[in-house]
C-alpha cells in the first residue's frame, strides 16, 4: 500500500467518529486515493484499521451509500464498493462563494500546513518515501485529462505529507486538498499554469530527495501562496 492511501486507512481520532470516517472515505473517494470499482476491505477489517465499532463504520458506510458514493453487494464476492461521482460541480460557481480576504487567510494556512510537511519529508523521508512523489510526477507528465491531472496533483502533496511521518499533517494535507484542491487547480487549467506546477512539484521533490528542509519548506509555501494570488485574480475578475 502507498504512502498516500496508508493515510486513508490510519485510525480516526474523533469525537464524533462517524462523521469523521464519513468525511476520511469521502475525501479519498473526491481525491482518488480510493479508485472507481475499488472494493473495500471488509466491515471487520476496515474498522479494526480506523479504530473504531463496526457500528461506527456501518453508519459512515450507510452515510455513503446515501450519497452514491459506496454501493454494496451481497452474496459471493460481495462487499463495499466505491462509485466516484460525476464531477458536476462549477468550480467557478464555487469559487464566487469565496471574499478574497477570505481566499488569502485560507492561503496563508494551508501554506503552513504544506510547508511544515515538506521540511519534515526532507528531514525524516526515507528513499522509499521519495519514489511516490517521482511516481506521481511521472504519471502527471503523461495525463491528458484535467480530472485526472487534478487528482495527481492532491496525491502528490499528500505524498509529501505522508513522507513527513506527521499522521496530523497527513490527515492536514487530505483535508485540504479535498476542500480547496480543485479550486486550486483553476489557476493551471491553461498549459502555460500547468507547467508552471510540475516545474514547482519538482523543485519540491527534488529538495525532499535532498534532504533540504528549508527549501522544501519555503517552495511549498511559494507554491501555495503563488496559486491564491493566481485564484484571487480570478476571483476578482468574476
Amino acid at each position: 500500500m502507498d504512502t498516500a492511501r496508508r493515510a486513508v486507512f490510519s485510525p480516526v481520532e474523533s469525537t464524533a467518529r462517524v462523521d469523521a470516517v464519513a468525511r476520511r472515505l469521502t475525501d479519498a473517494i473526491a481525491l482518488g486515493l480510493l479508485a472507481d470499482g475499488e472494493q473495500l476491505p471488509s466491515e471487520a477489517e476496515l474498522a479494526a484499521q480506523l479504530r473504531v465499532s463496526t457500528v461506527t463504520l456501518r453508519e459512515a458506510l450507510m452515510a455513503l451509500r446515501q450519497q452514491g458514493l459506496v454501493e454494496t453487494r451481497r452474496g459471493r464476492g460481495g462487499g463495499s464498493f466505491v462509485r466516484t461521482p460525476a464531477e458536476s460541480v462549477d468550480l467557478g460557481v464555487r469559487l464566487r462563494t469565496f471574499a478574497t480576504d477570505e481566499l488569502r487567510d485560507l492561503g496563508d494556512h494551508y501554506a503552513a500546513i504544506a510547508g511544515a510537511a515538506a521540511r519534515l519529508a526532507a528531514q525524516r523521508s526515507l528513499p522509499g518515501d521519495v519514489s511516490p512523489l517521482l511516481r506521481s510526477l511521472d504519471e502527471m507528465s503523461q495525463a491528458q485529462s484535467p480530472a485526472q491531472l487534478r487528482r495527481l496533483d492532491g496525491r502528490f502533496h499528500i505524498e509529501v505529507a505522508a513522507a513527513s511521518q506527521s499522521a496530523r499533517l497527513t490527515r492536514e494535507e487530505i483535508r485540504w486538498q479535498a476542500d480547496i484542491g480543485p479550486l486550486i487547480w483553476l489557476c493551471y487549467e491553461h498549459a502555460s499554469g500547468r507547467d508552471r506546477a510540475y516545474a514547482q512539484h519538482r523543485a519540491i521533490a527534488h529538495a525532499v530527495q535532498q534532504g533540504d528542509g528549508d527549501r522544501a519548506r519555503d517552495l511549498a509555501e511559494r507554491h501555495v501562496l503563488n496559486a491564491i494570488e493566481h485564484l484571487i485574480e480570478l476571483r476578482l475578475a468574476l
